[in-house]
C-alpha cells in the first residue's frame, strides 16, 4: 500500500499493519491457522495514535505486547518503527474475542494460544 495523495501511508494503513503484526505473531507461534482454525479472533475494537509519518520504501517495524489477557478477550498493545528511528512513529491497540467460527460464539482463549499469549503479557 504505496503513498497516498499526501505523501505517506494512509493512516487507515496501520490498522492493517497491527493486524498483520499480530496475526503474523500467532501464525509463528503455531497457534493460529487462519484457513482451518476452528476458534478465531475477531478485532471488536482498535485505535491509534500517531507520532510521525511511516512513507514507501520505509521499512516498518511492528513491537506487540499483551495489555490485558481476559477469558474470551486479549488487548493488544503495538508500536510500529520506521526504518531505524528509535522512537514509534505510531502507537495502538485492538482487541481479539475468540470466537468458534462455524457459530461466531465467543469461546474462552484455547490454552495453546493462552499459554503463547501469556509470555507477552505486561501484568
Amino acid at each position: 500500500m504505496d503513498n497516498d495523495i499526501y505523501g505517506h501511508v494512509n493512516n487507515v494503513v496501520y490498522y492493517s499493519y497491527f493486524d498483520t503484526a499480530v496475526n503474523q505473531f500467532l501464525i509463528e507461534a503455531g497457534v493460529l491457522d487462519i484457513h482451518k482454525g476452528e476458534v478465531v479472533g475477531f478485532v471488536v475494537d482498535s485505535g491509534c495514535a500517531y507520532f510521525a509519518p511511516l512513507a514507501f520504501p520505509d521499512a516498518v517495524h511492528a513491537g506487540i505486547r499483551v495489555a490485558k489477557l481476559g477469558n474470551s478477550s486479549v488487548r493488544y498493545e503495538i508500536a510500529l518503527y520506521r526504518n531505524d528511528d528509535p522512537l514509534p512513529a505510531a502507537a495502538g491497540h485492538f482487541v481479539h474475542v475468540y470466537v468458534e467460527r462455524a457459530s461466531n460464539r465467543s469461546v474462552p482463549i484455547p490454552e495453546p494460544v493462552r499459554a503463547v499469549l501469556a509470555n507477552l503479557s505486561i501484568t
